[in-house]
């Protein structure tokens, strides 16, 4: 009886943790994103050029570290987008490379 208490509450209250668990991570995403946005902007200011690499940043104490994408949950996903004008740099932007979609529909790629 105990057990089959235990598995109609778990099937009540388990969807609901892991949507909360992913939400909390496309959370941490969009926050990482405009971190390191603002810290890619900062850095233009200050020198007249982007980046070359996201460690120019760390090393510029833009950023203390550069953060893992917090849905594949690696530092290597993350997406470089370059200038226009190769001239000024090569990080101008950032993005997700994680595949999917969130639960509003928005891929990862396009937050």
């Amino acid at each position: 009886m105990v057990l089959a208490i235990i598995a109609l509450l778990l099937s009540v209250v388990g969807p609901r943790y892991f949507t909360s668990v992913e939400r909390s991570r496309e959370a941490v995403l969009r926050e990482d994103l405009n971190v390191l946005r603002d810290a890619i902007d900062k850095y233009f200011s200050d020198v007249g050029h982007y980046p070359n690499s996201l460690d120019d940043l760390v090393a510029g104490s833009y950023i203390r570290t550069v953060p893992i994408d917090p849905i594949t949950q690696h530092l290597d996903t993350w997406i470089l987008v370059a200038p226009r004008d190769t001239h000024l740099g090569v990080v101008f932007d950032i993005k997700s490379g994680a595949q999917g979609k969130t639960h509003d529909g928005t891929p990862y790629g396009d937050l």
